[in-house]
């Protein structure tokens, strides 16, 4: 029995629940000027002085373009069924206009048939950050126009990939595309404009309503159309009116510009009121709320760490504690009279508080919104300094206890009636960490950057064992 169970809590769980991990294609696949594909917002953001750790990009990454059905492979040998992958936009639809290349959709259909042979269930996300370069040159995410442009290409995917390929994704993580890339400027394509995030936001939120009716324009009834949200668990330091009133103020920038409109069909009143001095909402047009909530069948929830937040206080000194980067730019418009603290507790690599209770939260929020939709864990891990010891084995018992603190947080919410579905490993193996180059290791694989060579990390074998019972094994040491 698992540390975290209870009598009352079984600790099986259903047996049709999917043991999965997730990577996007910026960050594994390389060849970036292979097969016809054009530069994204992240090729030239990588490209760009001072944006990334050491300078460092995705031109080689860990080189799965060229290492698929190895990595495939290895999938198999970990025990996964499921395996969710990013589609790179511009190597399918290079510029963000025009006909299909189908040397790009080549490689996803190879990859999605190596993942079929070996029984591995293929997840599509349509956008993991890699928007064209030459949509971002006229004007990206705050114009309008690239919902449009992002409609046409998921019906190019869909119809590639829509007779073999159930579960699809529009959007992963609009959150971050809308105001790190936008508002702190501290992801691709850097720009640091407080309404331009939030005009960048709506046209997400468009993007993956016109995304979705085009996907079931072309595919089979039978698919799954789900987005990847990471909301945000905001708790207050305490319970005074104005901590409450700031934990609302970033629960409506962290959730509600999301869920709002794609649950809902509406943008709450709070929101509205507190990013007044920020923007009008003058680009939400008759039409956008009803053409944005689209049924969905399924919601996919990235969880790491809680925030905790607070009141200003007038004399309040050091950096904003969010966890989301380093700017002089803040990605939370209208809230600049919130503060962020670090939460107490051990961390990750990363500097993230480890908090499984978080996730639970978050499951069982949704649960309440959004009653009878199926949830997925799309992401979920930890980055830690792992190094080879003598005999080359990568022992990394911090994640394995992550990982069994967290998967006891999902088996308890489905044990309190939450419907989850899976649960997806962030992140198979290292890769390029965005600005942070490859200098944090979230993978459950050990990529030598050098050669390339793939080395299982101990967790990688604790997390077989769990898909292979449906249990959580022990945790070494404990």
């Amino acid at each position: 029995m698992s540390e975290s169970a209870t009598p009352a809590t079984p600790v099986t769980f259903p047996s049709a629940f999917l043991w999965g991990s997730a990577t996007s294609a910026y960050q594994i696949e390389g060849a970036v000027r292979e097969g016809g594909r054009t530069p994204s917002i992240w090729d030239t953001f990588s490209h760009t002085p001072g944006k990334t750790l050491g300078g460092e990009h995705g031109d080689i990454a860990v080189d799965h373009y060229h290492r698929f059905r190895d990595d495939v492979a290895l999938m198999a040998d970990l025990g996964l069924t499921a395996y969710r992958f990013s589609v790179s936009w511009p190597r399918v639809q290079p510029t963000g206009r025009g006909p299909a290349v189908q040397v790009g959709l080549d490689f996803y259909r190879r990859l999605v048939d190596e993942l079929l042979a070996h029984g591995i269930k293929p997840a599509v996300t349509l956008y993991h950050w890699d928007l064209p370069q030459e949509l971002e040159d006229a004007g990206g995410w705050p114009e309008r126009d690239t919902a449009f442009r992002f409609a046409e290409y998921a019906q190019i995917v869909g119809e590639a990939l829509g007779d073999r390929v159930e579960q699809w994704i529009t959007l992963n993580e609009p959150w971050c595309s809308a105001f790190l890339g936008y508002g702190s400027g501290v992801h691709a394509p850097g720009r640091t404009d407080p309404e331009a995030s939030l005009r960048a936001a709506h046209h997400l939120n468009l993007a993956h309503g016109l995304g979705t009716t085009a996907l079931r324009s072309v595919m089979p009834a039978r698919n799954s159309i789900a987005i990847s949200l990471n909301s945000a668990v905001v708790r207050p330091v305490s319970q005074s009116p104005a901590d409450l009133a700031a934990a609302q103020r970033i629960d409506d920038l962290a959730n509600g510009v999301f869920h709002g409109p794609i649950l809902h069909g509406a943008y709450s009143q709070s929101l509205l009121a507190a990013t007044a001095q920020v923007t009008d909402w003058s680009y939400v047009l008759d039409g956008d709320l009803g053409a944005i909530h689209q049924p969905l069948d399924a919601l996919g929830l990235n969880y790491y760490t809680p925030a905790l937040v607070s009141a200003a206080d007038e004399q309040r000194t050091g950096a904003r504690a969010d966890g989301h980067g380093a700017s002089e730019h803040s990605p939370w418009p209208g809230a600049d009279d919130v503060e962020f603290h670090q939460t107490p507790g051990e961390r990750t690599e990363m500097g993230w508080t480890i908090d499984p209770t978080g996730l639970r939260d978050l499951i069982m929020r949704y649960t309440r919104e959004a009653p009878g939709l199926p949830l997925y864990i799309t992401e979920n891990g930890a980055a830690y300094d792992d190094k080879p010891d003598a005999e080359g084995r990568v022992h990394d018992p911090e994640r394995i206890a992550y990982l069994h603190g967290h998967l006891a947080a999902v088996r308890g919410a489905i044990a309190e009636g939450a419907d989850v579905r899976g649960y997806y490993l962030w992140s198979l193996m290292d890769n390029f960490e965005w600005a942070y180059g490859y200098g944090k290791r979230f993978g459950a694989v050990y990529v030598d950057y050098a050669t390339q060579a793939r080395t299982p990390k101990s967790s990688a074998l604790w997390y077989r064992e769990a898909a292979r019972t449906g249990t959580l094994p022990e945790v070494p040491g404990h």
